[in-house]
């Protein structure tokens, strides 16, 4: 799909989150960041994306979508991860549809090594059915063929 013009509101906690990581998790972070955004420009009925800080992690929030935050640990320095909210059934689909291309951390994440390279593909649907999950959440496999 053709990447459509949204609106995007960034809060200043968030811009100021990308400062306190060292180079290799804010680039790869960055990285993450900017995939979502393209995203969610190519995802039809996303209009608005809301860039904010929630529980100390950028987090993204489309208008018609479930918060989708991404992080690096001081605690697991040789990975960042990608999360959603557990109670949603994205976890649960991604697993079924993506593993072993995906490595999982409870119902919750995708996590990457800091060296690994993603399967960009397989993210993107991830990121696109999150950006939209309150109108695919019915929907079987989330609606991902």
């Amino acid at each position: 799909m053709k990447p459509k013009t949204i609106e995007i509101q960034t809060s200043p906690e968030f811009e100021a989150a990308f400062k306190a990581y060292p180079r290799l998790p804010k680039k790869r972070l960055r990285y993450l960041c900017e995939l979502i955004i393209q995203t969610a420009q190519e995802t039809q009925g996303v209009e608005k994306l809301e860039l904010s800080l929630k529980w100390g992690e950028p987090a993204f929030r489309s208008n018609i979508g479930s918060t989708l935050r991404i992080d690096w640990k001081r605690k697991n320095p040789e990975q960042y991860a990608l999360y959603f909210q557990c109670s949603s059934r994205l976890i649960e689909t991604f697993r079924l549809l993506y593993e072993p291309k995906l490595r999982f951390k409870g119902n919750r994440a995708i996590i990457f090594k800091l060296d690994q390279e993603i399967p960009i593909y397989e993210l993107k649907e991830c990121i696109k059915a999150c950006l939209r999950y309150h109108e695919i959440k019915h929907l079987e496999f989330l609606g991902i063929t």
